[in-house]
């Protein structure tokens, strides 16, 4: 049986429990984190770091726990190769329901699991994904990584009834993201494009790395907004987070992005992604 970590304690699974007034559970006060798992060991964690230190900021959560050291222990007592690694952290449980912040003396839950998972040999990484496109109704704190996901549920359900594998998400005329990744055009010009980190946007851990290689392959990268017409009339289009790492998108609505196969750009941007996972 999978063992967890909660609050201090080594668990199997079914042993973990927490309050129903948890504040995550009652009012989506609550902030995790994902790190990809290759050869035994989570990675870029100093990004997550930074990025769990604003979510938690701007959900009014404190926590010092070492992450580092629950994350490598966990991986090691389930054996975990390859897949992922969550945390999360949540505005604590209290009395009772109420919706003002409770006392400091009220302690956050805090969590931890490990997932396996084929990240490096994967399906999607030879074939792509296909997607639709969806309006953009999510809360406007979206640069917070936090555990209000009901819409990303909502449209990946509609892309899996749609007969695709995820939807991007449309604002405003311009593409902001996929429903949890990143996402990314090489435009007519080869021009990789993608959505400026703001509020808009999750400032994704994977894209940080993304956009420094596509630099050092002599790629020119903007920072903007584009749109679906851009999207249909590119030459490549691709995804990025930390439980996909770099996955290529073929199609939307069963029409080819490009030759309708993975582009040879982004399958190097993949290598050398995974290459660098493997160095830190």
């Amino acid at each position: 049986m999978r063992i967890v970590w909660l609050n201090g304690d080594f668990l199997p699974e079914d042993e973990a429990k927490i309050s129903i007034f948890d504040r995550a559970l009652n009012f989506g006060q609550g902030v995790y984190e994902v790190s990809p798992v290759i050869d035994g060991r989570f990675r870029n964690w100093p990004h997550h770091a930074a990025r769990l230190a604003r979510s938690m900021a701007i959900a009014r959560i404190a926590d010092d726990t070492d992450w580092p050291a629950v994350l490598a222990e966990l991986i090691e007592r389930n054996g975990l190769v390859e897949g992922r690694v969550f945390l999360q952290i949540t505005g604590g449980a209290p009395a009772d329901r109420a919706f003002p912040l409770p006392d400091p003396s009220v302690s956050p839950n805090r969590f931890a699991f490990t997932q396996a998972d084929s990240l490096v040999e994967t399906p999607w990484g030879k074939n792509g994904l296909r997607i639709v496109l969806r309006p953009d109704l999510r809360w406007q704190v979206r640069s917070a990584k936090t555990t209000q996901l009901l819409y990303a549920v909502m449209m990946k359900a509609e892309a899996r009834e749609a007969g695709a594998d995820d939807a991007w998400l449309v604002e405003d005329g311009v593409i902001t993201e996929a429903t949890s990744s990143n996402a990314y055009i090489i435009d007519a010009r080869g021009v990789l494009v993608s959505h400026p980190v703001d509020h808009g946007v999750l400032p994704g851990v994977t894209r940080i790395s993304v956009m420094e290689i596509a630099r050092n392959m002599g790629l020119a990268v903007e920072e903007r907004p584009f749109t679906p017409e851009e999207l249909f009339a590119a030459r490549e289009a691709f995804i990025s987070g930390a439980g996909t790492l770099v996955l290529p998108v073929v199609e939307v609505y069963g029409k080819p992005i490009g030759n309708g196969g993975p582009g040879t750009l982004t399958g190097e941007l993949r290598a050398r992604y995974i290459t660098l996972l493997r160095a830190s």
